[in-house]
């Protein structure tokens, strides 16, 4: 009996039957170089062809609508190569004992001829359809030949068929989806026995999962539906739970580090701060913020997700715990995505401590900004400033991340529409400290699979409840014949003292996308409709003081109406601006749009956010029926805009919104898990395997709980195969 399995599996795969130096050196090309590789390259999909028809049958399946896949084995009675004036194809026609079907190919027709010939028996494997003549056909189908001295075990036939992405090193060298099928089936039959199990024997009955190896035989070549399910479920449950183990592992580091100071509570800064506000703060807000002193008071960092929807007030919620920092001696930083909402955020925090600061002078808190933007000489001060604790809050983009920049105290490190930064970058702020405690904030509401895993070694807290002043804002869709009538709708609003957004996709033409240009539209719309109101312009590539000095007159009333680009779409707080105008609204995300619309609303006023699309969308029958609970994935991608725009108009709440959204794109696009550094996932779906997700992680963190270290003999395998196999994903969770 062979005893070192590992060295069995990490042979090349050129020892493998019908592989040989030539072909691995074409494996190695797609990162195949191992048998345990060709063993874990998984199929992308499976065809049920376990039920074979007889040629009568599948006739009757065509005649009933049915559009899925069948087998038929037949004798081939002839062949021929039929002629259309260039153009060649080839016809091979077959029979059993209930009747004929026919085969066609139109391209490879010399490698088909050859392989067909009078009296050979095949296994016929397609989708069936009726030709011209009525006759059962398949167009290009799988085969497999039967010969005497064979069993009916075909690779192509009578069973569920993996198919594998073939690229086109592969393909290029005549390696198709039957030799890869046959040479995976070798390996699978011979060496899949040599696989080891990767978890314990525990969390294997526990849960009811199969096997790795049978898992693996089963998802290459299932011997049924339920098999391939259940090898499914094993790979996602293991995917999953190595994840959470990873995430469980971080935030035990955390919540083990200790402070060098701890906070001591303190009773000026806030409580005076909180007089000074001419508001009161939620319910939603005060629960937050109750969680966040906790936090701030405890022996260890904080790390704290802080989610909410456009305007539920997590701003001042941070600005609390920053001054909480103060308080207690330490400078904290406030980290924005964008140079346009640092210098808003810079502005309202040095209008609430100037408040705060002519109460109380003998305790002035003081604001320093730093953005790429700012000249030379501007940044030099600052970097003295924040060095020598001349400032206390210090918000930023970033800018925070340069060497030059040198805290003498941060205790406190917020970091405002997280997602927009990586791992990388966030760590590259928080190091600038001893030990900060950090909070980060998402505008965008993460569906919960997401919290559990992108998110999984964070304490959350959620504010959802919207300010009482906060008026709902009517969302409608309306066609470009509609925009005089909208134009005229925002001068009459204007009369009422309303100013409006009108946001364009572009700063400048595109040759590629018939979209409309800011620049362009300004120009317009300035002499034309809007001649006798005043019109503003920003947009991404305006310097930063340009942008601060347009925000700052549209602040100040000194336009009615700003014409912008995205610019906006984050943060900026307008109390008059009450109409939101998005042209060419379908080219836009849904969480872009919903941060759109959360730009207006801000006032006492209704506010009201316009979506203009094109008119055939508009006047589409379809669009006015379209189904918000899409079904399939086929009418999903077939009716994404539609549904984007359906789901503005019908929803205000960002989490239905973000839960929309995630279905629609997907977490990596939304949450920038790609470039946050967060471990690839290859079976787990965060959108549909929501219990199995929820069943891993408590698991997991159950397992850390009582096993850090992953010392106890049952954990001795969860703590080898991190070593082994996981190495890529430890660098995630900073383990070491």
């Amino acid at each position: 009996m062979i005893n070192n399995n590992n060295n069995i599996l990490e042979q090349s795969v050129q020892y493998l039957k019908a592989v040989g130096p030539k072909r691995a050196d074409l494996f190695k090309k797609i990162g195949i170089r191992t048998i345990r590789d060709l063993l874990f390259y998984f199929p992308f999909k499976h065809l049920d062809r376990s039920t074979i028809l007889s040629a009568a049958r599948a006739y009757q399946y065509v005649l009933n609508g049915y559009e899925g896949e069948v087998t038929v084995i037949g004798v081939v009675q002839n062949k021929e190569k039929i002629r259309y004036g260039k153009k060649e194809i080839f016809k091979v026609h077959l029979k059993d004992k209930s009747g004929f079907f026919e085969c066609v190919w139109f391209q490879g027709i010399k490698y088909f001829y050859n392989n067909f010939n009078q009296g050979d028996t095949f296994a016929i494997s397609a989708k069936p359809s009726l030709s011209k003549y009525n006759n059962l056909q398949f167009v290009h189908p799988n085969f497999d030949k039967i010969s005497a001295d064979e069993s009916n075990e075909f690779i192509n036939t009578g069973k569920i068929i993996p198919f594998y992405k073939i690229p086109k090193e592969l393909r290029s060298n005549y390696l198709g989806d039957l030799s890869l099928r046959k040479i995976i089936n070798f390996a699978v039959d011979s060496y899949c026995d040599f696989i080891e199990e990767t978890l314990p024997e525990n969390i294997l009955g526990k849960y009811n999962l199969l096997h790795l190896n049978i898992s693996v035989r089963n998802y290459h070549f299932p011997e049924s539906q339920k098999m391939l399910n259940e090898s499914i479920r094993r790979l996602k449950f293991e995917e999953i739970f190595y994840l959470e183990i990873l995430i469980a592992s971080k935030k035990n580091q955390i919540k083990t580090k200790w402070k060098k100071i701890p906070y001591k509570i303190q009773s000026f800064l806030v409580p005076k701060f909180l007089e000074t506000l001419p508001f009161e703060l939620t319910k939603a807000q005060l629960k937050v913020l109750s969680e966040i002193k906790k936090d701030l008071f405890s022996q260890t960092p904080m790390n704290r997700l802080l989610q909410g929807d456009v305007g539920s007030g997590k701003t001042i919620v941070a600005l609390i715990a920053m001054l909480l920092a103060v308080d207690n001696g330490y400078q904290a930083v406030f980290m924005a995505p964008t140079e346009i909402l640092a210098m808003q955020h810079a502005k309202n925090f040095s209008n609430y401590m100037q408040k705060l600061n002519s109460c109380y002078p003998d305790r002035e808190v003081k604001v320093c900004l730093l953005i790429g933007g700012q000249k030379k000489s501007v940044k030099d001060k600052n970097y003295d400033k924040i060095l020598t604790q001349q400032a206390d809050l210090i918000i930023g983009t970033h800018a925070l991340f340069e060497e030059n920049v040198m805290f003498k105290n941060l205790g406190l490190v917020v970091v405002d529409e997280q997602h927009r930064f990586g791992v990388e970058q966030r760590s590259k702020l928080i190091n600038k400290g001893n030990m900060p405690d950090v909070l980060v904030m998402s505008a965008t509401p993460i569906p919960r699979t997401l919290t559990m895993t992108v998110y999984g070694d964070l304490d959350v807290s959620i504010i959802n409840q919207l300010p009482s002043n906060r008026k709902p804002i009517k969302t409608v869709i309306r066609s470009e014949d509609s925009l005089p009538d909208i134009y005229k709708f925002i001068i009459d609003k204007t009369k009422e003292g309303y100013q409006s957004f009108i946001v364009y996709p572009l700063v400048e033409e595109s040759e590629k996308l018939e979209l409309k240009s800011a620049l362009t539209h300004f120009e317009e719309l300035s002499t034309s409709y809007f001649k006798n109101i005043k019109v503003g312009l920003i947009h991404g590539k305006m310097s930063w003081d340009e942008k601060e000095e347009v925000m700052f007159k549209f602040n100040n009333k000194e336009f009615d109406v700003l014409i912008s680009t995205t610019v906006i779409e984050v943060g900026i707080d307008i109390q008059n601006a009450n109409i939101m105008l998005i042209n060419d609204a379908h080219r836009f995300g849904l969480s872009q749009l919903h941060q759109l619309r959360g730009r207006v609303g801000r006032g006492d006023k209704p506010a009201y956010c316009i979506l203009v699309t094109k008119n055939h969308i508009v006047n589409s029958g379809r669009f006015k029926n379209i189904n918000l609970e899409f079904s399939s994935p086929a009418e999903l991608e077939k009716y994404k805009s539609s549904i984007r725009l359906k789901a503005m108009e019908k929803y205000t709440d960002g989490f239905k919104i973000a839960e929309i959204d995630f279905k629609l794109r997907g977490p990596g696009n939304i949450f920038g898990i790609e470039q946050s550094g967060f471990p690839k996932l290859n079976f787990i779906n965060l959108i549909t395997d929501s219990e199995l997700i929820l069943s891993a992680k408590e698991e997991a963190f159950q397992i850390i709980s009582t096993d850090p270290l992953l010392l106890k003999g049952e954990n001795n395998i969860i703590k080898n195969n991190l070593l082994k196999y996981h190495s890529d994903k430890i660098n995630y969770a900073k383990i070491g």
